[in-house]
């Protein structure tokens, strides 16, 4: 690892090529010092770095400079590719130097070119398929002869799933390139050797941590991985290191082994044993599983694997060597099915360690297993083997904690954010409001909202918690306001943001979607609206398991640290960029009188702070006339 003054030295370099000379921040200054001594002892580091900080160059300078391998893991795409098209070329031509990066995804982000072979050569592959996905399967086999990557995000088209789907396959069905007759093009193996050459490779968080959980490595060997967008990695690891059997899983093992057996008994039955699942599943929804399992479960999940091991015998009876690309199909279909018995067996033997429940609508139920506490499995799986980097604007403030990470084993430091936020905005707190629990509290705050969205002029984002309140709050404010206010129902949401943004006194209101990664800077926004402390909800089964797990201590260690980190990141929607002012507003009186309020102040950027509306609308007003 060099030395701390090289790494200065390269970030300023990297920092003077930005527009105007570039900024210096001292926070982005601090934080990529901190991570290349986390680098170099072997510490791991949880940094808070506010909006504005330049977090991604504040450790892709240390990443570079340092001799080994090292990910970078982020949980959308948006980063991804900022890293990718701008942070890490930048960086390379600021030290004068190449610097090899490479992305890498799931295999079901890749065209598979076995897949796309079979289905130009076999139309009874396309039996299924509708006449409209059929013509995206030839746009995307003419756009296959031109692509270096087969990466998805390439497409100048959004294809349907089920166009995709027939031209792409999971990790968890995939031969290898070594027993796959197109192996020696696959796109996802030349992108992983790309990953194998790499200095720094750039991955999504789920991927990450399906390398940790997979019995067979996903990613090169690295000794340092920095995970971007930390706040998320608890449900995302509670994800991966679980399971989820839904119907929709026998009917596609069902299409996978007509495409090799014409006529199969085992795919009836295995459509019929998807139909049975959802049924059984069906009056379990949103609920925990008991332990031991009910009946008909046990029942159903025996039935199911009975069915997935008579669809195998009928696989195997299928010559290796048949005709045509029945060969790989069968291999395919195979760890396919292997991978559902796996599935269905774990299912019934959950320890006390996990929580099992059904998710999922009405008509596609899901049975769900995940760990209840993680610090033991990423003490196994990640932090005895790598020196981690955890990152994020809003960091929850026991994340160490919730993850397993020891205090002795990790430094955790809050560098803030450049931005001015005391004199440029204004938290405000409508105290004097009902309780959110009362039948008075709705109207009156819907005449809060109206009388701040009037003193904005638009230029809002109100932020709900629930689509119910959000479209009470759009109905009723519509027929009170003159300005455009659109839905999250209205349209996609890229182009909801586009109008938002183009049409200034236009007001959004939104759900949880869009508490995160909207980026909305200049005079569009002068205004975000929360309507509620955005607790989870209580009868979520995985955080009951774990609040049972927690005793006394639940509240504190599951409840408001989730309610903080969404509310700091809400909040986080107003001031995007040194310039922009304005209010955020809180619409629920318990910010202002409930015993736990300071640590959701203390979450938040570190704004003045009022429970009088005249003192926001008069900053809204001034906003608006360009005072």
């Amino acid at each position: 690892m060099p030395e701390i003054a090289a790494v200065d030295e390269a970030l300023e370099a990297v920092v003077s090529t930005l527009d105007g000379g570039g900024e210096r921040r001292p926070g982005q200054r601090a934080m990529c010092e901190a991570v290349a001594d986390a680098m170099e002892s072997g510490r791991h580091l949880v940094v808070a770095a506010g909006t504005g900080t330049g977090k991604s160059l504040a450790y892709l300078v240390p990443l570079v400079l340092s001799e080994g391998p090292s990910v970078v893991a982020t949980a959308t795409k948006t980063l991804q590719d900022q890293l990718v098209n701008k942070d890490l070329p930048q960086l390379a031509e600021a030290l004068g130097r190449p610097v090899r990066f490479a992305v890498l995804k799931g295999r079901s982000n890749y065209l598979c070119l076995q897949r796309l072979e079979e289905h130009l050569a076999d139309d009874q592959l396309s039996l299924e398929i509708a006449d409209g996905p059929k013509a995206e399967i030839k746009r995307l086999a003419a756009w296959a002869g031109h692509t270096d990557t087969g990466d998805r995000a390439e497409l100048d088209f959004e294809p349907s799933p089920a166009a995709w789907d027939a031209l792409s396959v999971s990790g968890r069905e995939c031969p290898g390139a070594q027993r796959c007759p197109s192996g020696a093009a696959c796109f996802a193996e030349k992108a992983r050797h790309r990953a194998d050459a790499a200095e720094v490779v750039v991955v999504n968080t789920h991927l990450y941590c399906l390398h940790l959980f997979s019995d067979a490595p996903l990613l090169p060997e690295h000794d340092t991985v920095v995970i971007d967008e930390a706040h998320g990695l608890e449900d995302i690891v509670s994800d991966t290191a679980g399971l989820s059997l839904t119907g929709g899983r026998f009917d596609e093992l069902a299409r996978r082994v007509r495409a090799v057996v014409a006529e199969s008994g085992a795919a009836d039955d295995l459509e019929d044993a998807g139909a049975l699942l959802r049924e059984a599943l069906a009056p379990f929804r949103d609920k925990p599983l008991p332990a031991p399992l009910p009946d008909e479960l046990q029942r159903m999940a025996v039935l199911a694997r009975g069915r997935v091991e008579q669809a195998l015998v009928e696989l195997r009876g299928v010559p290796d060597d048949a005709p045509g690309d029945v060969g790989p199909r069968k291999l395919r279909a195979m760890l396919s099915a292997g991978a559902l018995a796996e599935d269905l067996a774990r299912a019934v033997e959950a320890t006390p360690a996990e929580v099992a429940w059904v998710s999922g609508t009405e008509t596609a139920p899901a049975w769900r297993i995940a760990p209840i506490q993680l610090g033991e499995l990423l003490t196994e799986y990640l932090w005895e083997h790598t020196t981690a980097v955890l990152t994020s604007a809003t960091i929850p403030m026991n994340l160490g904690e919730v993850l397993g990470l020891h205090p002795d084993d990790h430094d955790a430091i809050d560098v803030g954010s450049p931005f001015d936020y005391e004199a440029n905005g204004l938290l405000y707190c409508a105290k004097h409001l009902p309780e959110p629990r009362s039948p008075d509290y709705e109207p009156a705050a819907h005449q809060e909202l109206a009388a701040l969205i009037e003193a904005a002029g638009g230029r809002t984002l109100a932020l709900f918690t629930s689509y119910r309140a959000m479209d009470r709050a759009a109905e009723v404010l519509r027929e009170q306001l003159d300005f455009e206010i659109y839905s999250q129902r209205d349209l996609p949401k890229p182009e909801l943001l586009r109008r938002f943004a183009a049409e200034t006194e236009s007001c959004l209101f939104a759900t949880m979607s869009f508490w995160q990664g909207v980026d909305v800077p200049g005079e569009s926004l002068s205004l975000v609206v929360i309507d509620r402390l955005p607790f989870p909800r209580p009868d979520d089964p995985l955080l009951e398991a774990r609040r049972e797990r927690y005793g006394k201590e639940a509240f504190r260690l599951v409840d408001l640290p989730r309610a903080a980190t969404r509310l700091a990141q809400g909040a986080g929607r107003l001031i995007r960029r040194g310039d922009d002012r304005g209010v955020v507003a809180v619409l629920d009186s318990r910010m202002a009188r409930a015993g736990y309020r300071w640590t959701l102040v203390e979450a938040l950027p570190p704004f003045p702070r009022t429970a009088e509306r005249d003192q926001a609308e008069v900053l809204l007003r001034s906003i608006r006339d360009g005072v």
